[in-house]
């Protein structure tokens, strides 16, 4: 009878096994097919939540609809592609809950100029649109608000947390190093509110952010900056102030936004998703390798978890360059950073892979929402860096952090004994506070790591010491104020960087470019073949409890240790 069942069990695991092979093969098939464009089509750019610059887990299942979510890549590939093809009449923008970065929003925003310049129309239809939305749809030619929505436009918030207070009555200790006046990742465990510093870095990021908001969005609207500066201060608007203040053009609803296109392009209109299109875009022209660095920079392996966005793990992407540099097919580099930094070896180490991809092929860098601290580090190629108005870099300091939970033990009783040989043996525990001694190693260890930051950063952007260390002391720049102070070199987005990276590699200005992501896309197969289950149940862990607490800090501020890291991770709402 024991046999029978266990007869039973192992068949059904087998049977089971085998229709989830079937069910891949079959959603494979399905995902292998190139879309077919209906002619007359109207391009459908519904975009929600953050926006990818590496494209997410290939997951061929027919109810999987993450893995059609397009990257930034694919947008610029898309628009580029429906601005001359004849079966695209228009394109229909529907921004929806946008958690995307301020770079990556002006990415988009100047390519849906570069399609207007096509003669087709850009209509926009917004539903409950914030800043973010409003910002990209100010871009169309026609915006449309449902008649009892809202447009919530009433300026930029930025909040900061801090947990010193909850740390001393927990009896945590986080003992905390830097250099740099402006290295602050650590207050948020050290200091009970902002400091001077903190708080001129943050009115400056925020400054930025809404001078070009309100210039930006008074071009599209016909309007001054000071003209939006006043209206937002009226905000959130309900839909008839929308309109009556020439915010909105139209109270109306998605059969009214077709109806009206179809008396503007003379004719019935197709839908066509961007999902759908941009699978449907033929690479074609030079390969210009697209190496994407996105997320916090660690050491080893990455943790085999579904999301490939928030981490740069410094062995696989050491490898993925040598690919790219071994890759004759490939004509230059655009390197594209979104990264707040990280483990400072492991900057240090994919650094030292990217000068050698330099020597072998041409080089730009093009920085996207994040490249700051070990973000702007690996940057220093020595090689053009492009970056938005908007981005968030520079930070060029370190820190260490160590945490001592000695009183939280007491607290509960807990005694822990510490047997060493060796004067500095117990540096790393988290049961004892640091030493003199412990100290001054540790101090000698981040003065001599930031002093190689500002050197590298000096020779890669071709100045003196003393020139890039005022510049450093961990301060964070917009990349407007970057382009200023010589931290970057151009002001601009994917278009400007393969300008460059053409020019440097000796090929027609106006010859196609078919851009090649790098990391490639990685199957479902090759995370469950790598990765121990356990691994899944720490990702849904630490993602559960990033959703309950959102400004939890980095994992890498809780984990501890010598870092290049961004001091806070902006969320302007």
């Amino acid at each position: 009878m024991r046999k029978f069942f266990l007869g039973v069990l192992v068949g059904g695991v087998v049977a089971v096994f085998g229709i989830f092979i079937i069910v891949l093969v079959i959603g494979r098939l399905a995902a292998s097919r190139q879309p077919t464009i209906a002619p007359n089509s109207a391009l459908v750019l519904t975009l929600q939540g953050g926006i990818p610059e590496v494209p997410p887990v290939d997951i061929p299942l027919p109810f999987a609809q993450a893995q059609s979510e397009p990257t930034v890549r694919d947008l610029w590939a898309s628009l580029h592609a429906a601005a001359t093809d004849n079966r695209i009449k228009a394109v229909i923008l529907q921004p929806r809950d946008l958690s995307a970065g301020w770079g990556k929003l002006q990415e988009i925003r100047e390519e849906l100029v570069n399609f207007k310049t096509s003669g087709k129309p850009v209509y926009a239809m917004l539903a409950g649109g914030g800043s973010r939305e409003y910002y990209l749809a100010s871009v169309a030619d026609r915006i449309f608000l449902q008649p009892d929505d809202t447009l919530d436009v009433k300026g930029f918030l930025l909040e900061a947390m801090y947990l010193k207070n909850a740390l001393d009555k927990l009896g945590i200790d986080i003992q905390v190093d830097h250099i740099g006046r402006y290295k602050d990742a650590g207050d948020i465990f050290t200091k009970a509110n902002m400091s001077p510093e903190t708080r001129e870095v943050l009115g400056q990021v925020l400054d930025q952010l809404y001078a070009d908001f309100c210039s930006t969005v008074g071009q599209g609207r016909h309007k001054t900056a000071d003209e939006i500066r006043a209206l937002v201060d009226q905000g959130p608007f309900i839909a008839a102030q929308a309109k009556s203040s020439g915010l909105v053009d139209e109270l109306g609803y998605e059969d009214q936004v077709y109806g009206e296109l179809k008396k503007k392009v003379g004719g019935e209109l197709n839908r066509t998703s961007i999902k759908t299109y941009f699978r449907a875009v033929p690479g074609r022209g030079d390969h210009i390798a697209m190496l994407v660095g996105a997320g916090e920079i660690q050491r080893g392996e990455p943790d085999g978890s579904l999301n490939q966005n928030d981490v740069i793990a410094s062995a696989a992407f050491v490898r993925t360059i040598r690919q790219v540099r071994n890759d004759s097919s490939i004509k230059g580099v655009i390197l594209r950073i979104d990264s707040p930094g990280g483990d400072a070896g492991a900057s240090d180490e994919i650094l030292h892979q990217l000068k050698l991809l330099s020597r072998v092929k041409p080089v730009v860098v093009s920085m996207s929402d994040y490249a700051a601290s070990g973000g702007y580090f690996i940057s220093v190629t020595g090689d053009p860096i492009v970056a938005y108005p908007d981005t968030v870099t520079g930070s060029i300091g370190v820190l260490y952090i160590r945490p001592n939970v000695r009183n939280l033990y007491n607290k509960l009783g807990i005694q822990e004994e510490l047997l060493m040989r060796g004067k500095l043996a117990d540096l790393d525990s988290e049961s004892e506070p640091l030493s003199d001694a412990g100290r001054q190693k540790l101090h000698e260890s981040i003065q001599a790591t930031y002093t190689s930051f500002v050197s590298k950063v000096a020779a890669a952007r071709k100045k003196s010491y003393d020139q890039i260390d005022p510049l450093a002391q961990g301060r964070v720049w917009m990349g407007a104020q970057a382009r200023q102070n010589g931290l970057i070199d151009e002001l601009g987005g994917l278009n400007r960087a393969i300008a460059l990276v053409r020019r440097r590699a000796h090929l027609s200005p106006t010859g196609d470019t078919n851009l090649i992501t790098y990391p490639p896309r990685r199957t479902l197969l090759d995370i469950l073949t790598s990765s121990p289950a356990d691994v899944f149940a720490d990702a849904i862990a630490e993602r559960k409890l990033r959703q309950a607490l959102p400004a939890l800090p980095s994992r890498l501020l809780l984990k501890g240790g010598v870092l290049r890291i961004l001091p806070y991770r902006l969320e302007i709402r």
